[in-house]
């Protein structure tokens, strides 16, 4: 009896030793997608990048207004690059293939409507 006894034993070892190297793959927490955007001036970056980071699943945002290219850091499990593009289209600005939404553009300072146009207002 005690020989199985010690025999159960070593086998739970090797069985809980064994399975600690059985993991499952650890699932991406995050994502980046890069989005060209219409922005033209530091308002536009600052509207645009506050609009993304209320957004739940949002983690980062960080527009580059040399090439209006905006670096978006997400949770997928909580929006998708596509959902990220609507939110920069309901802000009023481009966002790769998705247009601006109209009323929200209308509602831009003028300067920021200009492709390329010169900055007419103080942040």
């Amino acid at each position: 009896m005690k020989a199985h006894i010690k025999y159960f034993a070593a086998a739970m070892v090797l069985l809980t030793f064994a399975t600690s190297f059985v993991t499952t793959p650890a699932k991406k927490k995050t994502e980046v997608v890069n989005i060209l955007t219409s922005a033209v001036c530091e308002s536009c970056k600052a509207r645009i990048e506050k609009a993304l980071k209320s957004t739940d699943g949002v983690v980062e945002a960080n527009l580059n207004l040399d090439n209006k290219k905006i670096k978006v850091k997400f949770n997928p499990d909580k929006i998708s690059a596509e959902q990220i593009r609507t939110v920069i289209s309901n802000t009023g600005y481009d966002a790769d293939n998705v247009k601006h939404a109209e009323t929200a553009f209308n509602n831009l300072p003028h300067c920021c409507q200009k492709a390329g146009g010169a900055c007419e207002h103080k942040e």
